[in-house]
Order: structure tokens, then C-alpha cells, then sequence
């Protein structure tokens, strides 16, 4: 079955509020999140409507969406509000300001709310890198969430962070303590969400993932979440190669370099990629890291590291 407009092995740029936003989606909505923010151009403007394929969904994962499916999520995402929260305020919006089903066309179109355009299209250095092949593989929204929230966090390879504020991240708790909190015992929050999204994560997407609970006293206070890259099938590790080598190559593929090239720059040029990445993080000009795939590409062709296709 072929695409109908996204390649398999497209990277998505989340802007990090989103990432680590509090909001309630499914797993058929966040799919639809995601489809969406890979369909994304930079010069895209405000009065643009996206179409979205189930079929590229069907594509890359195996698993069949009905409409019925898609029109219920898409008709009860437009209650659903994310919450971001900085030092100096508390913000609610709403992505989507409407979606419409072209019937007999396999499609539907999406439309963007004006209050969240700036948290999809002005990223600038503030975005996590993740792959929609990843992100869709997994079926638990848990796995899905925390599969982009490992992805902010790859770059230092672990994060310590509160348990509750976590769960208040995964909408299992309210700061406000006006709904009843979810997985309130820790074995039923290790079992439903962590140890799932652990399985779904290591089994499907390009990092591992783990996990260790801390104690505050008597009770559980406290999470660090360990991420490192590792290919989707470990059965594919040649064990005759370093397995250094291999977490390299894994490493620059994440960021949507071809094989070949990640195979080259692993071998000879992981301090400079790795500086280069550092670079990109702190790039003020959006224009260069729009695309991080080609921009690293270009910068070694310049440096003479790979040569030119």
C-alpha cells in the first residue's frame, strides 16, 4: 500500500510546549496530531486546509481506521483544550478549528485555530525531533506521549521529574484536584502506563526507553526516565560490528539522514555531528533548521565529510 502524500520515513518538529503541554487525546487523536504536523510546510498560510489520508495511518502502522472511528475523535477534539503553562502564564487553546470529510475521496481536511499557529509554525530553537513511523507504531496514548516526551529528553539521555507532575502532563491528575486522580497506587500507574509504554516503545520506535521510581519518605515521590537510541528490531544487530558503531548510526538516522550517510558520519565524524546538533539547538535563524535532515547534509557536503549525491 503506497502513501498518499507522507514518506515512511518523515520527521516530525514538535514545538516543546506541546510535548510537554497537559492535555487529554486519545490515541486516534494524537495520530491525527501527528499526521497533521507532518504535513506541515513553513510557508504554509493561515487560511490553509490540511488533508489528512487514513490510509498513510493504515500505511505505516498495519491497523485499519474506519471513519466512524476518525469523525467521533475528530468531532470530541474540539472540546479538548491543551493547557501550556510558563513563568508568567497559564494558557488554554484549542488546535483545530474545524475538520471536513470529502466523502468518496479518502480524505479529510483539517484547520488550524489561530492561537495555535505559533506553537506549529515559530519553533525556532524550542522543538523535539521524533519520527512519525515511531510515534504511529505505538498504540497506547501513554507510549505515545511518552515516546515524544523521551525524544525531548534524548540529548542528555535521562530526566529526574515528579511522578505527579508527570501524571498531571499525561492528564492523570488535576494540579486543581477537582477530578479524581488516576493510577493513584503506584503498582497500577507502573503497570497501565509505564510498563506499557516501556514495551510499545522498545518494540517500535528508534530509542529505548526505562525507567526507575524514587522514594520521598514512605511513598513514591519521583521518576527518571532513561533514553538511549537503538534500532526498531534488535534481531537486525550484527554482532560482529560495535554495537558503539551501531548506537551511532541510529543516533544521526533520527534525525532523517539517509543510511548511508549516517553510516559515514558514525564511523568518522560523530564529534562534529554531535556539535553540529548542539548548533541547531540553539540556531536563533528558523530558516536553517526547518529541515535538520537537509541542513546537516549540506553543512558536511560544505566540510567535504560526505559528498554530494
Amino acid at each position: 500500500m503506497e502513501l498518499q502524500q507522507l514518506p515512511k520515513d518523515k520527521v516530525i518538529m514538535q514545538h516543546n510546549m506541546i510535548t510537554s503541554g497537559r492535555y487529554d487525546f486519545t490515541a486516534c487523536q494524537l495520530d491525527i496530531l501527528f499526521l497533521l504536523l507532518a504535513s506541515l510546510e513553513k510557508d504554509d498560510d493561515k487560511e490553509k486546509k490540511y488533508n489528512l489520508y487514513a490510509k498513510d495511518i493504515e500505511s505505516i502502522t498495519g491497523r485499519e481506521w474506519h471513519y466512524n472511528q476518525l469523525q467521533q475523535a475528530t468531532e470530541d477534539m474540539g472540546s479538548r483544550m491543551f493547557t501550556i503553562e510558563t513563568e508568567r502564564s497559564l494558557k488554554q487553546i484549542w488546535l483545530f478549528s474545524g475538520f471536513e470529510y470529502m466523502k468518496g475521496k479518502g480524505y479529510f481536511t483539517a484547520s488550524v485555530s489561530p492561537e495555535a499557529r505559533p506553537y506549529l509554525f515559530e519553533l525556532k530553537n524550542n522543538f523535539t525531533i521524533f519520527q512519525l513511523k515511531s510515534v504511529l507504531s505505538c498504540s497506547s496514548k501513554y507510549a505515545k506521549r511518552l515516546y515524544t516526551l523521551a525524544c525531548q529528553w534524548r540529548a542528555v539521555g535521562k530526566i529526574t521529574i515528579e511522578i505527579a507532575k508527570l501524571k498531571e502532563m499525561l492528564y492523570l491528575k488535576d494540579p486543581k484536584n477537582k477530578v479524581p486522580e488516576q493510577f493513584t497506587e503506584v503498582n497500577a500507574f507502573r503497570k497501565n502506563v509505564l510498563e506499557i509504554s516501556k514495551q510499545q516503545i522498545n518494540t517500535h520506535t528508534d530509542i529505548t526507553f526505562d525507567y526507575e521510581l524514587h522514594k520521598k519518605g514512605r511513598s513514591f515521590h519521583s521518576i527518571t526516565i532513561y533514553v538511549n537510541y537503538n534500532r526498531v528490531n534488535t534481531k537486525e544487530v550484527d554482532i560482529q560490528t560495535s554495537l558503539t558503531y551501531q548506537k551511532a548510526v541510529s543516533t544521526v538516522e533520527a534525525y532523517g539522514i539517509s543510511k548511508a550517510y549516517a553510516e559515514l558520519i558514525a564511523q568518522k565524524y560523530m564529534p562534529e555531528f554531535e556539535a553540529l546538533i548542539e548548533q541547531i539547538k540553539k540556531q536563533k535563524n528558523k530558516s536553517q533548521i526547518e529541515d535538520p535532515a537537509a541542513y546537516i547534509v549540506a553543512v558536511f557536503q560544505k566540510k567535504k565529510y560526505l559528498p554530494k549525491k
